[in-house]
């Protein structure tokens, strides 16, 4: 019987540079130097059940013209995707205080860095509460494939429920049973009202149409100053006038010139004319 390789594959700069080239190029996330240890830990494996030697050897399926298989697998790996249910609970808490009561029409709400879901789904707890006879919906995207598909799913451990108010809890959540023992889920009819799209945000996503509020939370983070310049004016033509755009609370628009105007820390308004 033949043992596992599983001994590390060596990541020379040459081919971290370009491994993050392509990332910078294809998502707009920069990962500096000092990340070779962070692209390793989630790329060897990869190499392992490819049966490929190295990353010299990963690095040339990855040039093979047209391997866009692959390219997407990378990005599914490299691709942070860290989020739980209220996170940064003070700007759902803004929603439910200065932005729905204004509500008069279709209510739109983008969560353009969805990750798994709860962001989104956080979301549509607040609307469906505080609005509980108005018109809303929820538009979720990410770039990763994989994460996308698990929003859908909208299944999540147990122990994700223990962020979620009690009594929300009990209106939008139900608890799994049998082959879903340990797991919970959010209501199908709260699923109903939110939808998921795999969209990478340094392309064209005028198709969205216009939101109301957009949120945009602990992804610049990753771009460097030239992406934001040209991400955050195309996000505020994704506004209506009187939108907020809502970041994450360790980001800031210093030095990204825009329409916007700050509100609170990391909440920002697109004033009427």
């Amino acid at each position: 019987m033949t043992t596992p390789d599983l001994a590390p594959r060596t990541l020379s700069r040459a081919d971290f540079e370009y491994i993050t080239g392509v990332l910078h190029d294809h998502t707009g996330i920069r990962l500096a130097p000092g990340k070779e240890a962070l692209v390793s830990s989630r790329l060897d494996k990869r190499i392992r059940a490819l049966g490929l030697g190295g990353y010299p050897d990963y690095v040339r399926l990855l040039r093979e013209r047209g391997n866009e298989v692959e390219l997407h697998q990378m990005i599914n790996l490299l691709t942070t995707n860290e989020t739980f249910f209220f996170r940064e609970a003070q700007h759902f808490d803004y929603l439910r205080r200065e932005v729905l009561p204004k509500s008069k029409k279709m209510f739109r709400l983008w969560s353009a860095a969805s990750s798994t879901g709860e962001e989104a789904y956080t979301a549509a707890m607040v609307l469906a509460d505080t609005l509980p006879n108005g018109s809303w919906e929820i538009v979720g995207t990410d770039i990763s494939t994989r994460v996308v598909e698990g929003a859908r799913a909208g299944l999540y451990p147990i122990a994700a429920a223990e962020r979620i108010p009690k009594p929300l809890l009990r209106q939008f959540c139900l608890r799994g049973r049998e082959e879903y023992q340990g797991l919970m889920t959010v209501t199908r009819e709260l699923r109903s009202r939110v939808q998921f799209h795999c969209l990478n945000l340094i392309g064209d996503f005028r198709q969205l149409g216009r939101f109301d509020v957009i949120m945009l939370r602990n992804v610049m983070i990753y771009f460097d100053l030239d992406t934001k310049r040209d991400l955050v004016p195309r996000m505020v033509e994704r506004l209506v006038p009187g939108g907020h755009l809502i970041i994450g609370s360790s980001e800031s628009l210093n030095a990204i010139p825009s329409r916007l105007r700050m509100i609170e820390p990391s909440i920002y308004r697109l004033d009427e004319p």
